[in-house]
């Protein structure tokens, strides 16, 4: 089972959001369409800015993690928000 790290973007609010999940097609509906509060919730549209796939669910929290600290978060910026 693969496991992507994914980026949204918010344009409206200029947001990002970073998680990790094995099914993102149905992650996706959930950040879009069912939820009912929370972060998400409130900056919705989200469009797909990044994907990274891994092997393991280890990796990718790794990956995560990395990408929610300071030097991760400037990494985003600097690469995906133009």
């Amino acid at each position: 089972m693969e496991i992507v790290v994914y980026i949204l973007y918010s344009e409206k609010y200029g947001k990002t959001y970073t998680g990790f999940t094995s099914d993102l097609i149905n992650r996706m509906r959930s950040h879009n369409q069912f939820a009912t509060k929370g972060f998400t919730y409130r900056y919705r549209p989200w469009t797909v800015a990044y994907l990274e796939w891994f092997s393991t669910k280890k990796e990718a929290m790794e990956r995560e993690r990395f990408l929610k600290s300071g030097q991760g978060r400037e990494w985003v910026k600097d690469k995906l928000i133009k």
